[in-house]
């Protein structure tokens, strides 16, 4: 796959960055760090490699919390929004996929870690789907 560019940021828009690489891998990950991090039941993630991450604004704003027994997982974040952000490992980047300014070309190729996800976590399933907001009649 050739190499792409990315723009994107956090929800506060206090924090932007570029990333310019391949996208490789594209997954929604059922593990109990990623659903700890993101609130959810999975984390959606692009990870491009090789990639170079440039900060355009805002980079005193970004935080990573590393999880101590974890060879790979570190969270990275807006201190003022708390949006997750994109990590850089080596020449790698893995990027929360709504941070994206755009969608990426690649689809979600799998999801992952699903023996340690929650029942009520997504998985395709025939819950109605609306446009925008359902309004409840009260």
């Amino acid at each position: 796959m050739p190499e792409s560019e990315f723009l994107g940021g956090c929800l506060c828009g206090t924090v932007r960055y570029r990333i310019v690489g391949e996208p490789r891998r594209f997954y929604h990950c059922h593990c109990r760090r990623c659903r700890k991090a993101t609130g959810t039941g999975h984390a959606t993630n692009v990870f491009l490699q090789p990639a170079r991450l440039e900060w355009l604004s805002g980079e005193a704003s970004v935080r990573a919390y590393k999880v101590p027994e974890a060879a790979r997982f570190t969270n990275t974040f807006c201190s003022e929004c708390g949006g997750r952000l994109p990590r850089q490992n080596g020449d790698a980047v893995g990027v929360p996929a709504g941070s994206l300014d755009t969608e990426p070309s690649l689809a979600p190729q799998a999801r992952i870690w699903v023996g340690s996800g929650t029942r009520w976590s997504c998985h395709g399933d025939a819950l109605p789907v609306f446009e925008e907001q359902m309004i409840q009649a009260t």
